[in-house]
């Protein structure tokens, strides 16, 4: 038997997330679904991250275990031709049996795109958080500067986290700005939009993620951008533990997971900065 290791992208749009569930299209689903066509039996898939409804993936990976001697460049092709539009198997590669998406991760690094700017157009507002008023990154920046290392990120857990420890290390945090064409290719030029938007990119490099993690750390970061928080306030969220005390959760259209790591990364040493 093969153990195979699936590279995956996914608009999360109108998706119920990874995990398969009783109603609603899961890529879970879907691609246990696509395997088990191939397989002639059911096949069991296990990902590198359970992300949730709404929530978008550049670089997911997916492990399984197949008898089906179909060469991995072919499998990727075939899995493509039977799964939606909206999730993409980007490549196919035999893995050894030890192997797995989950278990064997030792760093992930998510996105998050904010687009600052009088209105989001229909193209954009399935990828971005929509903020019109003015947002401070250097405030923000500031502020990241907390995350970075180890700590007890318990306070920006979201409900329904079951986990033996609540301490991860961030590596990395990055928050940089752009003009909106720059960074995603379907984005309106500044030409196409006269109030002159910007893209606001963070990105989080760590060796795990607790749920909603990402999206409450940017939910906080821009409550202090938005100057209803001091950037220092974010070090006595962290220490109390206690949810309520963070920002709100952002919502999941911002979100991308954009690659896994299966050997500690290079920038698990503490960054943080502005690009």
């Amino acid at each position: 038997m093969r153990r195979l290791k699936i590279v995956l992208a996914y608009d999360g749009s109108d998706l119920v997330g990874w995990q398969r569930q009783r109603a609603g299209r899961s890529v879970q689903g879907q691609l246990e679904d696509a395997l088990a066509a191939i397989e002639g039996r059911p096949v069991t898939v296990a990902g590198a991250g359970r992300t949730d409804a709404g929530v978008h993936a550049l670089g997911q990976v997916a492990s399984c275990r197949i008898d089906h001697p179909m060469p991995v460049a072919t499998l990727a092709r075939a899995l493509n031709a039977m799964l939606p539009g909206d999730i993409r198997v980007q490549r196919v590669d035999e893995a050894p049996e030890s192997f797995h998406a989950r278990c064997s991760a030792r760093g992930k690094t998510y996105r998050y795109l904010l687009l600052n700017a009088d209105f989001v157009s229909p193209f954009e507002r399935r990828y971005v958080w929509h903020l019109p008023h003015a947002i401070d990154v250097s405030a923000m920046t500031e502020a990241a500067r907390l995350l970075v290392g180890e700590h007890d990120f318990a306070a920006l857990q979201g409900a329904g986290g079951a986990v033996k420890t609540t301490v991860r290390t961030m590596a990395a945090v990055t928050i940089r700005e752009s003009a909106p064409v720059e960074t995603v290719g379907l984005f309106l030029s500044p030409a196409d939009r006269p109030d002159g938007g910007r893209l606001i990119v963070f990105e989080m490099t760590g060796n795990g993620f607790l749920r909603h993690m990402v999206r409450n750390a940017v939910g906080s970061l821009v409550d202090i951008g938005a100057g209803r928080r001091e950037p220092q306030w974010l070090a006595g969220v962290l220490a109390s533990r206690d949810r309520t005390r963070a920002g709100a959760t952002a919502p999941a259209s911002g979100l991308s997971l954009v690659s896994v790591e299966y050997e500690a990364p290079s920038s698990l040493a503490p960054l943080v900065g502005s690009l």
